[in-house]
C-alpha cells in the first residue's frame, strides 16, 4: 500500500486534511493518473478516458484554493466513475453524470472539510450541478474568500464597454448582461462569448 501512502501525501498539499483519506482511497481504487497543471484560462480541471492503451487521467490546475481543488477534483471523478458505468453512450453533463457527482460529494458535505458558507452554497449548487467546475456563480463567489494571497478583478467590478483581457491575452470589451452572464465581444474578431459574473480579468488602457 506504499502507493495509497504516496497519493496521501500528495493530496495533503492540495485538498483539506478531511478529505484526503477518501480521495486517495478513489486515486487507488479507480486507477487514474492525476496531473497537477499550470494555470488555465478555459478550464480548472478535465478528465480523459482510456485510449491506446492509456490510463484515465485527470488534470486539475495547480492554483485553485484547496477547497476549489477538491470540488473540481470530484467533478472530474464523477466523469470516470460515468464512463465506468456508460462508457462514452451518454452526455458529458448529463443525467448520469449529476447522479454521480452528487454521489461522489455526499461524503464530504460537512464542516470538518468544508466552511459553512461554502456548504450552503454546495447544497444550492448540487441541486443541478453546473456542467462546468466551479462556475456557479454563488458557489465561486464563496469558494473566492479562500484564495490567500490573490487580488484579483472580476468582470462584474468592470464598468460596461470596458476593454479587459482574460489570461490568454484575448481582449474583449464588456457588453450587457443576459440572466447569468455578461456578453463580451473579443476585440480582433468582433465574436461575441458568454463570461460569468466573476470571471477574473485585466482591464486594459483603452476602457471607456
Amino acid at each position: 500500500m506504499e502507493q495509497l501512502e504516496r497519493n496521501k501525501n500528495v493530496l495533503k498539499k492540495y485538498i483539506p486534511e478531511a478529505a484526503v483519506d477518501i480521495v486517495a482511497d478513489w486515486v487507488y481504487t479507480f486507477d487514474f493518473k492525476l496531473k497537477i497543471k499550470k494555470s488555465r484560462a478555459s478550464k480548472y480541471g478535465d478528465y480523459r478516458h482510456p485510449f491506446n492503451g492509456l490510463n484515465h487521467q485527470i488534470t486539475i490546475n495547480y492554483d485553485l484554493n484547496k477547497y476549489a481543488f477538491l470540488i473540481t477534483l470530484i467533478h472530474e471523478i464523477a466523469h470516470l466513475t460515468t464512463y465506468l458505468h456508460f462508457k462514452n453512450k451518454v452526455k458529458p453533463h448529463g443525467g448520469e453524470w449529476k447522479l454521480e457527482y452528487k454521489k461522489l460529494m455526499r461524503p464530504f458535505m460537512n464542516e470538518s472539510v468544508f466552511p459553512a458558507d461554502i456548504i450552503q452554497a454546495l447544497e444550492i449548487a448540487m441541486q443541478n450541478p453546473a456542467a462546468s467546475g466551479c462556475s456557479d456563480a454563488e458557489l465561486l463567489r464563496a469558494l473566492r474568500k479562500y484564495d490567500l494571497g490573490k487580488k484579483s478583478l472580476h468582470l462584474e467590478d468592470i464598468p460596461a464597454n470596458a476593454l479587459f483581457s482574460i489570461r490568454d491575452g484575448r481582449q474583449f470589451i464588456k457588453g450587457e448582461r443576459v440572466r447569468t452572464r455578461y456578453k463580451c465581444m473579443e476585440n480582433n474578431t468582433n465574436r461575441i462569448y458568454l463570461f460569468n459574473p466573476l470571471s477574473e480579468v485585466f482591464p486594459e488602457q483603452g476602457s471607456e
